[in-house]
């Protein structure tokens, strides 16, 4: 989606996502003059999510607190139908944990609107070039947990995965020996909904047995990092 051309910079297509005016703003003008191209902004989550598989840019800069839909869901819902358009998440607030929830949901970055709007072009760039959007201190506490994630990355989830967390939940419980009627007691579910899920799962990683489900999801974590 991007162009390139060996004497100029590429051509970053973008989407500008916020229920504020003046901060849509402020960030179109912001890329504008770092030319990269703003080719269309958005005031809700659905919106965001219908311009962006529309459009198909190469990131959206996408703000979490938005109206009909947040941007964490706004982010899965894009992740979903096409991964290959890289989504930041801006919030006012510097919570780490929120910033980890929009990782899984598929975001390629999460940054504070505290952060110098200057540096931002070059935090999609680095995104599209599949760097990670985010703080040091983020950086850090995703380090830390990897440091004490158990052999094997049970519990874990990755970064960018196709299944929901009640999915992995399954697997991981399927990857140690559990029972299809161990799994719903353990979860409080009914065993003809865990067969389901695991219906869901094996469809997902294109496999037909537990045991390749189970080889298919470490692959999924050694490739994609993981977060609690």
């Amino acid at each position: 989606m991007i162009d390139r051309d060996d004497n100029e910079e590429p051509v970053l297509r973008t989407i500008v996502a916020d229920d504020d005016p003046l901060v849509r703003r402020l960030i179109r003008d912001t890329l504008q003059r770092a030319d990269v191209t703003v080719i269309a902004d958005a005031s809700t989550g659905r919106e965001a999510v219908e311009l962006a598989l529309f459009y198909r840019p190469d990131v959206v800069v996408m703000d979490f607190m938005m109206p009909e839909m947040d941007g964490i869901e706004a982010t899965r819902r894009i992740y979903e139908h096409d991964p290959s358009i890289r989504v930041v998440l801006l919030t006012g607030a510097g919570d780490d944990a929120l910033g980890l929830r929009g990782l899984r949901a598929g975001a390629a970055g999460y940054l504070s609107k505290e952060v110098e709007l200057d540096s931002l072009p070059r935090a999609l760039r680095g995104a599209l070039d599949g760097e990670a959007a985010i703080s040091r201190r983020l950086a850090m506490q995703l380090v830390e947990q990897y440091r004490a994630t158990p052999r094997g990355g049970a519990g874990m989830r990755p970064v960018r995965s196709p299944l929901t967390d009640r999915e992995w939940e399954v697997l991981d419980l399927l990857g140690s020996g559990t029972t299809t009627d161990g799994i719903a007691r353990e979860l409080v579910l009914s065993s003809e909904t865990v067969r389901s899920h695991m219906k869901n799962v094996y469809r997902k990683l294109g496999v037909n047995s537990r045991e390749d489900a189970v080889q298919a999801a470490s692959r999924l974590r050694a490739v994609s990092g993981y977060v609690a």
